[in-house]
């Protein structure tokens, strides 16, 4: 889950987009040429030098900014001694508005290295940083007499078109992903299984070929993003994401980590988890986090599939179920012939990934661990 970039430089990523592709303006071309001359810069700081980094981080950046994923996070990324940095600044809805910012960067994942440590930290007034509440969805952030606003993406006015939730579902949010690709999020109450779906309402960033096993199933050419065109509603399902982008924790890793955490109404995302793993009552907030905040219930009900053929798996169950039933197939542990279906305690809602735990950390400025979607680089 990040956007693709060979820019070198500080890049503030979240910032490419404005709230829809119809406000851009221009074509950003990246060079060859920067991408060099970063990765052969002389370092201008420490790398453990975390406020060092902070103060270089900021002052790349313009007034204002928008931070467009739905957890609130605003990536960056940079080089280092010829090592690309992935990191981002954490506008978390549970201390935010208590001036707390949420600070972490590491070593970009690649296929050939997974450095799992890396510098995080809670700052605020003690480290000299002020982030403060300037309006709805809008956070003044300064340091060393850099000022930045950062505006989150408002999606409140964001509703599923009609047809897009059918009887028995819920609707829990929606979604902007760090992918630049937009989701709803609903629960199906029958199933007792989490769908993304995705939104429409706004030109799709990317382009889709159909797949070699269904022409249900879509790949997106950018995203790999796997989505089945629903038989009996107006709407496409995400079913799979590709593995190579979860093994490097990327922009593209699915929308697990950028839950519409604000947009969530009352207990709407608590009940449903409820609902599906009712083990869990008495250990989660509205949000899903354990009480201490360290762990988060883990929402990635997609396939995560390295060949195409994988996704047969997902079309044949579509092609010959019947409803209610039907809907079960796109939560893939719950797919006909999966192990993990034939266990009565299989959570319907776990990633298909036999190293996914059902749930996972909820902050991303914890870059220490695996199965921490803080650590997702910024690609």
């Amino acid at each position: 889950m990040r956007i693709w970039s060979c820019a070198t430089w500080l890049v503030p990523l979240s910032g490419l987009l404005l709230t829809t592709p119809a406000a851009l303006a221009g074509t950003t071309v990246q060079y060859n040429k920067d991408y060099v001359e970063d990765a052969i810069k002389a370092p201008e700081f420490a790398i453990d030098d975390k406020m060092a980094v902070l103060d270089t981080v900021l002052a790349g950046l313009p007034d204002k900014v928008t931070v467009y994923p739905t957890e609130g996070y605003f990536y960056f990324s940079f080089h280092h001694k010829g090592i690309k940095y992935g990191g981002n600044l954490r506008f978390d809805i549970a201390d935010r508005d208590k001036g707390v910012l949420h600070f972490n960067y590491f070593k970009d994942f690649t296929l050939w290295q997974r450095d799992e440590s890396g510098f995080s930290a809670e700052l605020g007034k003690k480290d000299g940083v002020n982030l403060t509440k300037a309006g709805n969805l809008l956070y003044d952030l300064e340091y060393k007499g850099k000022k930045v606003q950062f505006q989150m993406a408002d999606l409140s006015k964001v509703k599923p078109p009609a047809g897009a939730i059918q009887p028995g579902e819920t609707y829990i949010g929606p979604i902007f992903d760090e992918s630049a690709i937009r989701f709803f999020l609903i629960f199906n109450q029958s199933q007792k299984t989490f769908h993304y779906v995705l939104d429409e309402t706004i030109p799709v960033a990317d382009q889709f070929d159909m797949s070699e096993v269904s022409d249900r199933i879509t790949i997106g050419i950018r995203t790999g993003y796997a989505f089945y065109d629903d038989r009996f509603a107006n709407r496409k399902i995400l079913v799979g994401i590709n593995q190579y982008n979860t093994s490097i924790n990327n922009y593209l890793d699915g929308p697990f980590d950028q839950l519409p955490d604000n947009f969530i109404v009352g207990d709407t995302l608590k009940n449903a988890i409820l609902a599906a793993s009712p083990d869990r009552a008495g250990q989660i907030d509205r949000f899903g986090n354990s009480p201490d905040g360290e762990t988060r219930y883990l929402i990635a009900p997609y396939m995560q599939y390295e060949e195409q053929s994988e996704l047969g798996t997902i079309a044949d169950c579509a092609a010959t179920e019947k409803l209610p039933v039907y809907y079960a197939c796109f939560s893939f542990a719950e797919a006909p012939g999966d192990d993990q279906a034939e266990d009565p305690n299989a959570d319907p809602n776990a990633a298909a990934d036999p190293n996914a735990a059902d749930s996972v950390k909820a902050a991303d400025d914890k870059a220490e661990s695996v199965k921490d979607p803080a650590a997702k680089p910024a690609k």
